[in-house]
């Protein structure tokens, strides 16, 4: 589906058309239902539309919707390694790693 940006579009969905794509999502929709999705997928598609008219080439984009950066903690180590504790109790260890049997030949 190759469409050229400056070609416009018509977003007109009908019910026939819902219907079509619940029935490959293996969705069930009846007549009113599919009604329904169509006129609200209409006024996205609609919304979506008048986005696209909105001049951004001033606009710098943008890392953080937020002002202020996100506050980091300190990447400091908080826990000791248990490491040997934990493999003491397993069945077979071999250089820091658990060993299982071979379940794939």
């Amino acid at each position: 589906m190759s469409t050229s940006s400056d070609a416009p579009q018509t977003a007109d969905l009908n019910a026939q058309t819902v219907s079509q794509i619940a029935n490959l999502a293996r969705l069930s929709l009846n007549d009113t239902q599919s009604a329904e999705y169509a006129q609200s997928l209409n006024k996205i598609l609609g919304m979506m539309e008048s986005l696209k008219g909105i001049n951004t080439d001033d606009v710098e984009p943008l890392k953080s919707p937020f002002d202020n950066p996100q506050p980091l903690r300190t990447d400091a180590v908080t826990e000791s390694n248990h490491r040997d504790e934990y493999q003491a109790i397993a069945p077979a260890t071999e250089a820091g790693l658990y060993l299982v049997p071979r379940v794939i030949e």
